[in-house]
C-alpha cells in the first residue's frame, strides 16, 4: 500500500510541475506580452519596456521561470494591475466564498445521488427506475445558467421566497442568499452522480451475496446500506474527484448568473478586463485542487480496496 501511496505522490508532484509551467507559458504566450496585455494595444514601446524592466520580463526567460517558481513557493501570485493589487489578496477574499458555495453544492449533490442511485439500483428496470433515468437525463441536460435562471423566476420573482443573488450580510442572510446557487450547482452534479451510483448499484443488487442476504431474512434497507453501498461507493469516490473541474466551471456560470463574488465571478470579471496575472493565477489554483481532489480520491478508493493492502 505504501508502495501504491508514493507513485501517486510522485504522479501528482509531476502534474503540478506541467501545470505551473503551463501557466508560466500561457501568460508569455498572450499577444505582444503581459505588457501589452496591461498597458492596452496602443501603448508606446517606451511604456512597454519600462514596464518589462519592473516586471523583470526583459530578463532571459529561463530566468524568469525560476523567479516564477520562488514567488509561487512564496505564495506570491503576481499583481494585478487593473485592480491595482495583488492577486493572492484578491483570492484570498473571493475564494472563501466559493469553497463554501461548492463544499455545500458537492456535499448535497452527493447526498442525493446516494440516495436516488440506490433506489434507482432497487428498482433496476421496473418503471419508477426508467422515471428515475429520465428526470436525471433532464437535470443533467440542462445548462447552469437556464437552471438558475428558472429557480430565481420561480423563487424569487413569483413566490418571493428566496433572495434572486448576491450575498447576505448576516450569517442568515447569507445562508438564504446561498439557497438558489447551491441547488442550480447541485442539480446537474446530482444527475450524473446518481446515474453513475444507479447503474453500480444495479449491478450489485444482481450479485449472489444480495440474495445469500434476502434469502437469510435481511430486510432490504440493511441490505442496502450495509452491503450495496459500501461496494458501489468505491469506484464513485473516484468520480467525484474527477468532478472537481466540473464543479468550478459550474461554479463560474452559477456566480455570474446570481451576481454571487466568489472565485468563479472573480475570474469571469477578470477575463472580460484581460486581467491575465489574476487569470492565470486563478487557473493554477484550480489546476492544484484538480489534482489534490484526485490524489484524494484515488487514495480514499485505495484504502476501501481490501486488494491493494495486499499488494
Amino acid at each position: 500500500m505504501w508502495a501504491m501511496i508514493v507513485r501517486r505522490l510522485s504522479v501528482s508532484a509531476i502534474s503540478l510541475a506541467l501545470l505551473v509551467t503551463l501557466v508560466f507559458f500561457m501568460i508569455h504566450a498572450t499577444p505582444g506580452g503581459p505588457a501589452y496585455s496591461i498597458l492596452g494595444s496602443h501603448a508606446s514601446p517606451q511604456a512597454v519596456a519600462a514596464l518589462n524592466r519592473q516586471m523583470g520580463l526583459d530578463r532571459p526567460l529561463p530566468e524568469q521561470y525560476l523567479i516564477w517558481w520562488a514567488h509561487l513557493l512564496e505564495g506570491r501570485l503576481g499583481y494585478s494591475y487593473i485592480q491595482h493589487v495583488e492577486v493572492s489578496h484578491l483570492i484570498g477574499v473571493y475564494l472563501e466564498r466559493t469553497l463554501i458555495l461548492d463544499l455545500a453544492a458537492l456535499g448535497l449533490a452527493i447526498a442525493v445521488a446516494i440516495g436516488v442511485g440506490l433506489l434507482q439500483g432497487y428498482l433496476a428496470e421496473r418503471i419508477g427506475g426508467r422515471i428515475i433515468g429520465f428526470f436525471q437525463i433532464v437535470f443533467y441536460a440542462m445548462p447552469v445558467f437556464f437552471t438558475g435562471i428558472l429557480l430565481i423566476y420561480a423563487f424569487s420573482m413569483q413566490l418571493d421566497w428566496l433572495p434572486p443573488g448576491g450575498v447576505g450580510h448576516t450569517l442568515a442572510g447569507h445562508a438564504r442568499h446561498l439557497v438558489l446557487p447551491v441547488l442550480t450547482l447541485a442539480l446537474p452534479i446530482a444527475a450524473g452522480f446518481s446515474r453513475y451510483f444507479g447503474h453500480q448499484a444495479r449491478e450489485e443488487y444482481r450479485q449472489d451475496y444480495v440474495r445469500t442476504a434476502r434469502a437469510r431474512g435481511l430486510c432490504e434497507w440493511r441490505i442496502a446500506t450495509h452491503h450495496v453501498l459500501r461496494n458501489a461507493v468505491r469506484p464513485f469516490i473516484t468520480l467525484v474527484g474527477m468532478m472537481i473541474p466540473v464543479l468550478f466551471v459550474g461554479g463560474v456560470l452559477t456566480e455570474s448568473v446570481f451576481n454571487y463574488p466568489g472565485l468563479g465571478w472573480l475570474l469571469w470579471r477578470s477575463a472580460l478586463d484581460q486581467d491575465y496575472p489574476t487569470v492565470s493565477a486563478i487557473t493554477l489554483i484550480i489546476g492544484v485542487l484538480t489534482i489534490l481532489g484526485n490524489l484524494i480520491a484515488d487514495l480514499l478508493n485505495s484504502m476501501l480496496d481490501v486488494r491493494v493492502r495486499y499488494e
